[in-house]
């Protein structure tokens, strides 16, 4: 029989046979091929470029739904990111489901759709992938890993041994919105204001600033951990320390309101719309008006300092009452499961 016109996943659409062309021929591959492609086993790409940027990553986030987004769409934001920080144009992505038996296909064609979508609005194809259905309870519903390519800017040169003191720390937007929408809607938790994951593919306006400058010392997307995370990582590779400013971090007013409640400080939360750009002093300020021109950035902010080391270096952050504290390194546990 044919199991895509019934209503769930069943073991057989992962065993090979008629039924697994079914629900690819059906259900998965229109969502990102032309029916002239050729379905071959690997891709043909022609990137015309000697300097690739490869990543791959795996999405077990639960819930699967959420406030601004779905796993689909946080598969595709979260490799493009990744490409977008090492300083490379996306091109394409692999994409690989482990099925859960027992899904709704119905479930599975909207996690598609926000696939699809995403990856049209980042300008990037998807040009393979595998499904693969596991038995019921051994997946939470569905998991999905990707793998992307693409080239690099000319004018990325990213290192952390290109950081020195006196450059700028500058974050798009506010942070812990990803984080804190997952954690309540997997509590239960209501809130006045709706929280909303800030799940984006940040290659446009990356591309933006890069096509600026190349002043831009390092890059990364500030996903489990936060950006204390991603500053003690700096840190840590340069033997530099870095400052920052309480007052200048962008927090949404619902965002910090949550994390208060839940015990946990907004710099450690994951995000997935956010990148942490490091960049010479004297074009910082240029930097930060290209990103506030942009929908992503319009709440961009110099939050910091790269400093000379006192000793060991470390993350400062000068608190709104004027002292200091240091800022660790996230243990990793606060926040399972949140990509």
């Amino acid at each position: 029989m044919s199991d895509t016109n019934g209503k769930k996943i069943l073991l057989a659409h992962g065993g090979g046979g008629r039924v697994s062309n079914d629900l690819l021929s059906k259900i998965v591959i229109p969502k990102f091929q032309d029916k002239t492609d050729k379905l071959t086993d690997a891709a043909e790409l022609n990137l015309e470029s000697n300097n690739v940027c490869f990543t791959t990553d795996s999405f077990v986030v639960k819930p699967i739904f959420f406030n601004g987004g779905d796993i689909g769409k946080l598969a595709v934001c979260g490799t493009v990111n990744d490409l977008a920080v090492a300083g490379a144009r996306p091109a394409a992505l692999s994409l690989s489901l482990i099925i859960e038996e027992g899904l709704e296909i119905e479930t599975l064609d909207k996690i598609l759709t926000s696939v699809s979508t995403a990856a049209k609005q980042a300008g990037v194809s998807i040009v393979t992938g595998d499904t693969k259905v596991v038995d019921a309870g051994s997946a939470d519903n569905i998991f999905i890993n990707t793998a992307g390519i693409g080239t690099k800017h000319e004018n990325a040169n990213l290192s952390f041994d290109n950081i020195k003191a006196g450059d700028k720390v500058i974050i798009n937007g506010t942070v812990g919105d990803h984080g804190m929408t997952i954690m309540s809607q997997r509590e239960g938790i209501k809130f006045k204001s709706t929280l909303k994951s800030d799940c984006a593919t940040l290659n446009g306006l990356v591309e933006k600033v890069l096509d600026a400058t190349d002043q831009v010392k390092f890059m990364r997307d500030p996903t489990r951990g936060g950006i204390a995370a991603t500053l003690n990582e700096i840190a840590t590779a340069t033997g530099l320390d870095i400052e920052l400013i309480e007052k200048d971090i962008p927090v949404d007013t619902t965002v910090k309101a949550a994390a208060e409640m839940l015990g946990f400080d907004p710099i450690n939360i994951a995000n997935e719309g956010k990148v942490v750009f490091v960049v010479a002093n004297e074009v910082a300020e240029e930097v930060l008006k290209i990103i506030k021109s942009d929908e992503l950035g319009k709440n961009a902010a110099i939050i910091g300092e790269v400093k000379p080391p006192q000793g060991d270096p470390v993350v400062e952050i000068v608190t709104a009452i004027g002292g200091k504290r240091i800022v660790q390194m996230p243990y990793g546990r606060e926040l399972p499961r949140i990509c």
